[in-house]
């Protein structure tokens, strides 16, 4: 069992998710990654296509999203867009074949958390995910050299003088944030819970007008909010 390897985390299993995944194969992959993180077979909803994707969302709410971009009927960065818009706080987690530059960074500036190629082993993907729900932002080792590449060439986020200050609490845990901590951490450190953390966070997302973690730290020190 890959459990069994793994070091044992207090995790928050918010459902349902949503797998958006067009491969039989695959998709039982991710049926048994989950279910060995704690999940019911209840709790995951499966989807092989775009429209199945939407039709469900018209119905429910989910709380966790594994997207597949090249599906049958379209791409599914059109999706993330959809669900970053629906909760800014969602955990998308991006698990694709393709590792092309353009693809990698279309999928980040559309809202996703997270992203990890389909080549990896079960462990690694089963970590991803687990970073996700930790409130991290993944990503494929393959695909964070790429980006560190690129950086010299790519255009820097303009400042938003506009954007509401944050305060004096919220720089506080956006430095924890960049730090590494996760929300737990976090919550420890400052003798609150994770919830208020969690609170915050959202908040500051609002406040810098982005949809990840990473995005935060970034357009803050480019803001001169953070060090």
């Amino acid at each position: 069992m890959i459990e069994s390897t793994l070091p044992a985390i207090d995790l928050v299993l918010p459902s349902p998710v949503l797998i958006v995944e067009d491969e039989p194969l695959l998709q039982q992959r991710l049926h048994n990654l989950l279910l060995q993180l704690g999940y019911k077979t209840n709790d995951l909803c499966i989807v092989g296509s775009l429209a199945q994707a939407h039709l469900l969302l018209s119905k429910q709410s989910i709380a966790l999203a594994l997207v597949d971009l090249q599906l049958p009927d379209g791409n599914g960065l059109s999706l993330i867009e959809q669900l970053r818009a629906q909760n800014p706080s969602l955990g998308i987690l991006v698990i694709s074949a393709w590792s092309s530059e353009e693809t990698i960074l279309s999928a980040l500036r559309a809202g996703a958390t997270g992203y990890v190629l389909k080549e990896r082993d079960d462990i690694e993907v089963i970590m991803s995910i687990r970073s996700v729900l930790r409130g991290g932002a993944p990503i494929d080792p393959f695909i964070a050299r790429r980006i560190l590449e690129l950086l010299p060439e790519l255009t820097a986020i303009p400042i938003d003088t506009s954007a509401e200050a944050l305060s004096d609490r919220e720089r506080q845990i956006l430095c924890l944030v960049a730090d590494g901590l996760t929300n737990r951490e976090i919550a420890e450190q400052l003798f609150i819970s994770r919830y208020t953390v969690e609170s915050h966070i959202k908040r500051i997302y609002r406040k810098l007008a982005v949809s990840s973690r990473t995005m935060a730290i970034r357009k803050a020190r480019e803001n001169g909010v953070i060090k």
